[in-house]
């Protein structure tokens, strides 16, 4: 395979471009977008619609427009957003519904993770134009801030019945999604509130992480303890997996270089190094290649499976910490990790990414694209190191 210069401006944005062209068809003309996809692009479900995919296509397609200005990404960008506002949106409750079958809602669960992203959605939509997003943004901020914040925590609660009834799971999940929520948010409308509430989340979520050895636990108990028993040897929750995530480490630490820029603090860069470095050591497989799913506290591993998301992030964090540090040990991370993406998860005759392989770096299945990838991770990290890369 010919070797690639993944520090290039010009590869990166040939790279969007070919996943979104694998996405071509996702249009369905009697609304949303088609949510399940096979390697070679064949909708394999045209019935299911789930919000995590309805909010990630509108991400998609405003950011493709934002880099490539095509028009019919304009179009896909409307055309989504008509579809959560009219169908997952709940007018009388305002919630959104968390699952969709054949136009019909399956789940109205309130999901904090669902609304962030729908905050992230309208954010993106109103960085392209669309001004209407402005009013659905703050509408979804107030949302959140009624039924999911927990002000004496410093942080959102994670679900509630149709009816906004909490139950009492706790997670980091849903805060840092909301916490990369608010930082878009701010970007789109340089309004404060929005990044006050991004440096709270990340204050407050982050700061355990020196007690638990510079690691964030994912589930927690009513009074936000750590519990470790939550899902343990569940290996079927993709939303709320046991042990300590390689992914999620390093995605807290490319949110908090993101934050540092807009409001710089020391501790920022100094958690950023400590999350991502702990994630190299007990992530990276030292045989197979690529970073492993999960770990457990102590490093050991539980979960040597790989997904495309954990990769694609902690490349787009050693970036981010190459460009922060002048320092060409992490530059040499992220060629690592692309260098074993390329080999193994970019699908170099159909597009996009697969979505999960492996230890030894082989398919489970043919279903690229179930509902809630969509590849919002592997584009959107491409934008992100587009932000410190200059060269061609």
């Amino acid at each position: 395979m010919t070797e690639m210069n993944f520090r290039s401006r010009s590869f990166l944005l040939s790279h969007v471009q070919r996943i979104l062209d694998f996405y071509d068809k996702s249009v369905d003309p009697e609304g949303g977008f088609y949510h399940c996809y096979k390697d070679d692009g064949t909708v394999y479900d045209s019935h299911t619609r789930h919000l995590v995919s309805s909010t990630r296509f509108i991400f998609n397609y405003a950011k493709g427009y934002l880099y490539f200005g095509k028009d019919d990404y304009l179009k896909r960008t409307r055309h989504g957003l008509d579809y959560i506002r009219n169908t997952h949106r709940n007018p009388k409750t305002g919630g959104y519904a968390w699952a969709i079958y054949d136009g019909k809602i399956v789940d109205d669960t309130n999901h904090c993770y669902g609304l962030a992203f729908v905050m992230l959605a309208y954010a993106c939509a109103l960085r392209i134009g669309i001004e209407e997003a402005r009013e659905w943004l703050r509408e979804t901020y107030d949302l959140m801030e009624k039924h999911f914040w927990l002000k004496e925590k410093g942080l959102y609660a994670s679900e509630a019945t149709s009816d906004w009834q909490l139950n009492d799971y706790r997670g980091q999940n849903d805060n840092m999604h909301a916490f990369e929520a608010m930082l878009a948010a701010y970007e789109a409308t340089n309004a404060d509130i929005y990044l006050e509430r991004a440096k709270t989340l990340a204050k407050v979520m982050t700061e355990s992480s020196e007690e638990l050895h510079y690691q964030i636990w994912e589930h927690y108990h009513l009074d936000w303890t750590p519990d470790f028993e939550y899902n343990k040897d569940v290996r079927t929750n993709n939303f709320r997996p046991w042990g300590v995530q390689t992914g999620h480490q390093t995605q807290w630490a490319k949110l908090l270089l993101i934050l540092d820029r807009h409001d710089p603090q020391p501790w920022h860069l100094e958690r950023a190094i400590r999350l991502f470095d702990r994630a190299m050591k007990c992530g990276w497989d030292e045989k197979n290649g690529g970073l492993v799913y999960g770990y457990r506290l102590d490093g050991s591993l539980y979960d040597g499976d790989k997904h495309f998301w954990v990769q694609c992030e902690s490349f787009a964090t050693a970036a981010l910490l190459g460009d922060r540090l002048k320092d060409e040990k992490y530059w040499e991370w992220y060629d690592k990790i692309w260098d074993y993406s390329w080999k193994y998860f970019v699908d170099h005759q159909y597009g996009a990414w697969y979505r999960i392989l492996t230890p030894v770096n082989e398919k489970y299945s043919d279903e690229k694209s179930p509902a809630g990838k969509v590849d919002y991770h592997t584009m959107g990290v491409c934008y992100e190191v587009l932000n410190v890369i200059d060269n061609e």
